[in-house]
């Protein structure tokens, strides 16, 4: 059970690390050209940074927490945090009828959940 958490987790902290790294290097005019960013259209760019923000650093709570013993209980809420980001992505997606950004949101909400109840279990 470990190794599929550990697995999850490192999945989950990718794709966040990357996308979120894209929203804080990326201007938000640049974004708005990319047809999968179309959301980025109903944010400021300040909020655009801040949730790639939290994705970084959510992405680093993932794993460091868990991989050093230094207050482990962080792995888990990262996980929440994002189970939390993934629904609300969800919904956006869904609001704005943009069918093809609901898959992985769903993917990312089901990754992050595991690890969450998995860590918060063991």
């Amino acid at each position: 059970m470990n190794i599929a958490l550990w697995i999850a987790a490192g999945i989950a902290a990718a794709i966040y690390l990357a996308a979120g790294g894209m929203k804080l290097a990326t201007p938000k005019e640049k974004l708005l050209e990319n047809p999968n960013m179309g959301w980025v259209a109903d944010f400021s760019g300040g909020m655009v940074k801040f949730i790639g923000l939290v994705e970084v650093l959510g992405a680093i709570g993932l794993i460091l927490p868990q991989a050093f013993g230094i207050a482990p209980v962080l792995t888990p809420l990262a996980a929440v945090g994002f189970v939390i980001i993934a629904i609300g992505a969800i919904v956006v997606h869904g609001r704005r009828k943009e069918p093809k950004g609901i898959p992985m949101n769903v993917l990312l909400l089901v990754l992050s959940a595991f690890v969450a109840i998995g860590r918060f279990a063991g």
